[in-house]
């Protein structure tokens, strides 16, 4: 993993998942697993975010809510789509009020496939989330707008 000067934040949305990848995000950040040895904080303000972890696939009545969470996390950002339903909705793909995976409202950049996801591939998933955040905010303070 690169070198930031920072550690990366993140925050997870549960869109309408059925609570398995939840679980497994909670286990990646607990001390069983201890994604905090990459510097990963947890915290509940997209403000202070810069990785988004979305669970679940988008719904018509969440997909606003996603929207907003992101639009919130100030740039550089990073989205990882956790587990199958947020990738591509999962088994609930024909669903009447499913949209699909998380893509279809917010653009992704890892996706982290899996039913439920395992912990390990979250860790990996947000190892390579902090790599492209790092690519982002070079690229930021490239054009002139700082990060």
């Amino acid at each position: 993993m690169s070198y930031l000067s920072k550690s990366p934040w993140v925050v997870h949305y549960d869109a309408s998942s059925c609570n398995g990848c939840d679980i497994e995000i909670l286990a990646a950040l607990c001390p069983g697993f201890d994604a905090e040895r990459f510097g990963v904080v947890n915290t509940g303000n997209p403000k202070h975010a810069d990785i988004f972890l979305v669970t679940g696939s988008v719904n018509e009545r969440n997909a606003p809510i996603v929207k907003q969470i992101y639009d919130q996390m100030v740039e550089p950002k990073v989205v990882v789509a956790c587990g199958v339903c947020a990738c591509s909705g999962g088994i609930f793909h024909d669903c009447y009020n499913i949209l699909g995976g998380v893509d279809k409202v917010i653009p992704v950049d890892v996706y982290a496939p899996g039913c439920a996801i395992r912990p390990e591939s979250i860790i990996d998933a947000v190892v390579e989330a902090t790599k492209i955040l790092e690519e982002k905010a070079e690229a930021l303070a490239l054009s002139g707008k700082g990060a």
